[in-house]
Parts: C-alpha cells; structure tokens; sequence
C-alpha cells in the first residue's frame, strides 16, 4: 500500500517550528517509501482564522523545500462531513442534544460513546491503552455545518486515504476518539507515529518566552533554509551513525521512523548556529561571497566615508566576515557594530594603544614602524598577499620581538587592540593605504613627543 500522510496545521498563527517539524517528518517519511504527502489546512475555527496565516505556513513550508503532493482546505469538506454526520445519527451511533450555556440554549451533536477499551500500536511509543468510559457521549459538532475537531480529522483522513498518521505526542490524548469514530463510520485505522514534542531548555514546551518559535523569525535573522530542515529533523530523531550535518537530499534516504526517540526534543539554538554555519560553509563559495558582498555594500551605501568602500574591497573583507558568522543577520550587525570601520575610513586612536603592553620606549616603536614601512615600499603591489608580507617581515619581527614589532604594525593599521593580524590587514587595505597608515601612527607618537 502506498504510504499516504498528511500535515494539517490551523491558520490561527504563523508557523511554528513544531508544525515545521512535523511536516518535515511526514514529508520524509513519505519520500523515503515512495508516498504520498498532504496538506490540508484546518480552516473552520471562523474566528480565529485568518489567510495571511494560511500563506504564511505555505510559504514556510516552502522555504524549507516541503513540497506538497496534494493540498486541501477542511472548510472546502462541509458537505462530506455533513454526509457523515447524518449518516451516524440515522444509525443511532450519534444524536442530536441540547446544550445550556450562558444563558443560550444551543443543539449539538454527540457521539455515542459504546464506553470501551481501547488500544493502538504506536511506531514511537509500542502499545497504547485507554479506558474510553470517562470520555462520556463527547460533542463532534455544533451543528451540521459545523463539525468539531475530532469528528472532520477522522472524516478527512478516511477520504484522502490517509494510512499513517505522523503528528506530535501531544495528540496521543485525541486518538480513541478518533479510533472510535473511525470504527463508526467504517474506516480502516492508520497507524500512528507520535514523536515527541519540542522543549526549551527548561523542559517546558517551547513558546515566545523563550525566543524565536516561528519559521518566519528564523528565516528573517538569517538561517538557511537547508540548515533549518537539517536542525529540525535532529529533534527527535537520529540517523544510525554519528553524521549531523544532512541535505535534504540525504535525510530522504537515511530516515527512519524506528530511529524516532520518545523523550522530549530540546531545542538549543546555540547547535542550531552551528548546524547554520556548516551549511554556510558548504555553500557554493560564490554563491556565499556574493551575499555576504550585497550586504556589505548596502551597509556602506548608508554611510559617508573619507576612505574607499565598494565591491572590490567588499569582495576583500569577504573572507574575514565569512570566517566569523554563523548567520546571514551577523554580517548586518558585524558592520553595524562599527568592529570593521577600520577598512572603511582611517582609524582614530591614541597613540599609546601603539605600545605594546605599555613596556616599549617610543623611539623603538617608531624605528619599528619606519622599517615595517620601508620593507613593504620596496614590494610590487601585486605581490601583496598576506603570506608574502608576513614573508617580508617576518625575519625582522623574529629579531627585534615578534610583539614590539607586530603590535604597533597592527594598530596602525586598524587602530584597535583587537583585530585580524597586520598581513591579513596590509594584504586588504593595499600598499598605499597601509604606508599612509603606518606613517601616521609614526606622526601619533612624535606629536606626543613634541618631535619634529
């Protein structure tokens, strides 16, 4: 039998990492055995629903790349749930019963509970029984043209086919209502998976106290889609070796109901950077180098600077910026923080940051310095990566003290006491550039000293 799932998630919110989720394990599921997989949005809470919610869950589910088979809106199934609610009232397994609330009295429809045991095989959690007596003759609608939850999931399910039931632990509650509605219209049962739900640290159920839990918040800070799916399928669930880092591709062939744990998944954004940063790095480089360029010519397009900017210095510090972020967001506030102004307009500083450690006599620090900039006077421009600087200075930093002699070279560069190394600068900034530098940090210190 072809596996047929489905994800039905409710456009009462945006989409929530646990839907994502869930819809992730479905879609898998149904890749990996050559299925089928549904979505079908739960649309008849009228009050509470809203279309941009519905385009928003369709457009995450989107983003991830979870694409869909077959897409249906319960609200579109009036007429089927009709059908079935009529025909269990004249069955007598369902009646018509008046409801006194709020003053109002209202007609609704109850299932005629036989107030059984129940039990069901579950793929996560093995056998599981209940004692139905205490569900008593529970509501499935408000009327005809209003059936509730349990009653149209059953109904939707039977007709779409539907033969495997993925859906979070949290559902486990609903299912012998569902069984015996199911058993009173004559459908076959699915079997049902029901994986464990996401935690926050604290163990309790995620929610916006603890931060980000929409797929949009996550998408709008940065994360890669791809790394997002491989995230989310680690909660919960594990491959049969120690890899952690999948594309989609590769979850398809690797996944594996069986390997779903029953304990609750904790989310931790923290593996979740890291799982991003990989991706990044995984990239097509030049796919990579173009986006994190984009973003830092169009933070320089807001700024008035006295020293160069543009894609060819861009395309420079691209390698510096990818090193260190683990999202796309980091290379907006990386520029934002002002840590990388030093390659866009010349440093302002005092001339005491150039002493290393405060220990160096001034005149050593300006010998240094003049000698750092008559070395690299006599190189070809062309010839100025940062290997062949450190080449050129190496040996002299190596006899007159690697710190006295870099330290200085450093802050003359970027002004700052924490920043790459002097070659990586003097490489990005260029021969012209890093002389004028290092003959101001030279002007610094005879100011200081009332030198001419």
């Amino acid at each position: 039998m072809t596996p047929r799932v489905r994800i039905a998630p409710s456009p009462t919110g945006n989409l929530h990492i646990g839907t994502a989720r869930t819809a992730l394990f479905n879609f898998l599921f149904a890749r990996k055995e050559g299925g089928v997989f549904i979505v079908r949005i739960e649309d008849t809470d009228k009050e509470r629903n809203k279309p941009e919610y519905e385009k928003n869950i369709i457009d995450g589910f989107n983003w991830l790349g979870i694409k869909y088979d077959e897409f249906y809106r319960q609200s579109e199934r009036i007429d089927s749930h009709k059908k079935w609610l009529k025909k269990l009232i004249d069955e007598n397994k369902a009646y018509l019963s008046k409801e006194e609330e709020g003053g109002n009295r209202d007609e609704v429809i109850r299932f005629r509970n036989p107030n059984r045991d129940i039990s069901f095989e579950d793929t996560v959690r093995g056998q599981v029984s209940f004692n139905t007596e205490e569900l008593g003759d529970f509501v499935i609608a408000r009327s005809m043209d209003e059936p509730l939850y349990h009653f149209a999931v059953v109904v939707d399910d039977f007709e779409m086919n539907i033969n495997h039931v993925i859906r979070g632990e949290d559902h486990i509650s609903n299912t012998p209502r569902q069984i015996l509605i199911q058993e009173a219209i004559g459908a076959p049962r699915p079997k049902y998976s029901h994986i464990p739900l996401i935690l926050a640290k604290d163990r309790s159920k995620m929610s916006k106290r603890h931060g980000a839990v929409s797929i949009n918040e996550f998408k709008d800070r940065g994360f890669l889609p791809e790394a997002m799916v491989n995230y989310l399928a680690l909660l919960g669930w594990h491959p049969d070796d120690d890899r952690e880092i999948f594309s989609m591709k590769e979850l398809v062939e690797v996944f594996d109901l069986s390997r779903i744990q029953k304990g609750g998944a904790i989310f931790d954004e923290n593996k979740l950077l890291w799982v991003n940063k990989e991706h990044i790095k995984r990239m097509p480089e030049e796919e990579r180098k173009k986006i994190i360029i984009e973003k830092i010519i169009q933070s320089e397009k807001s700024k008035d600077r006295e020293w160069g900017s543009g894609e060819d210095l861009a395309g420079k510090i691209e390698p510096l910026i990818s090193e260190r972020i683990s999202k796309w967001s980091e290379v907006d506030e990386l520029m934002a923080s002002g840590d990388l102004d030093y390659f866009f307009e010349k440093p302002v500083y005092g001339a005491s940051v150039l002493n290393y450690k405060g220990e160096q006599e001034k005149s050593d620090i300006i010998r240094h310095l003049n000698t750092v900039g008559a070395i690299l006077q006599e190189q070809d421009e062309k010839e100025l990566s940062a290997e062949k600087v450190k080449g050129f200075i190496w040996s002299y930093a190596e006899k007159e003290g690697r710190g006295a002699v870099l330290w200085p070279f450093r802050v003359a560069l970027s002004g700052k006491d924490k920043s790459p190394d002097p070659f990586v600068l003097a490489q990005i900034l260029g021969k012209k550039e890093t002389s004028e530098r290092i003959k101001e940090a030279v002007r610094k210190i005879d100011a200081e000293t009332g030198r001419k």
